[in-house]
């Protein structure tokens, strides 16, 4: 096999394992979903916040002291807001979520048409982008859907989006072991 190929084989396992395990837990209890988004985003503002002050105190010039502590004093308050006001909070990840999943799935699609590529390959990476890109327009039209229901349907997207990394996983592998023995048999 070759190291490439291995990689991205064993990376698209990997990838298709963790999204059907994120799935399959994001469809059994969404409410653990969304508040588990709620607090890793908080933590993430204050962790942010900790690194820009030591930055503020690490820097010699006036400027940039200024600078980072206004994004520390900003990545605290964000993560106050976060723990203080989940609903809001949740809101505004359903939105970031919609953004992510259109930019994603986009790229998938153009994935699609890259060199080299089977039908079949071709076909998972641009039903895969369309699959995502269709779940941020939604999100977008529609952001009252609500938390919990984004926490399902980003389950079932997981789900989606695991099997077709598998099946893209198991291709890989096919495609090189073929191209082995065809090595193989003309040495």
């Amino acid at each position: 096999m070759s190291l490439s190929t291995v990689s991205l084989s064993t990376s698209l396992l990997w990838r298709g394992l963790l999204a059907i395990a994120v799935g399959v837990v994001s469809v059994t209890w969404p409410n653990v979903t969304v508040g588990a988004f709620v607090i890793l985003f908080a933590a993430y503002a204050f962790i942010a916040a900790a690194m820009d002050t030591v930055r503020a105190f690490s820097s010699s010039r006036a400027g940039p002291v200024v600078g980072y502590l206004l994004l520390a004093v900003l990545s605290v308050v964000a993560g106050i807001v976060a723990l203080a006001w989940p609903n809001i909070t949740a809101l505004v990840l359903v939105i970031w979520v919609a953004a992510w999943a259109t930019v994603t799935g986009v790229i998938e699609v153009a994935l699609a048409f890259r060199r080299g590529e089977t039908a079949g390959e071709r076909a998972m990476w641009a039903i895969t982008g369309l699959v995502s890109v269709a779940l941020g327009i939604v999100l977008f039209i529609r952001p009252d859907i609500g938390a919990l229901s984004l926490a399902t349907v980003f389950g079932l997207f997981s789900i989606f989006y695991g099997t077709s990394a598998l099946i893209l996983s198991f291709q890989a592998r096919k495609v090189d072991s073929a191209a082995r023995r065809l090595v193989d048999s003309t040495a």
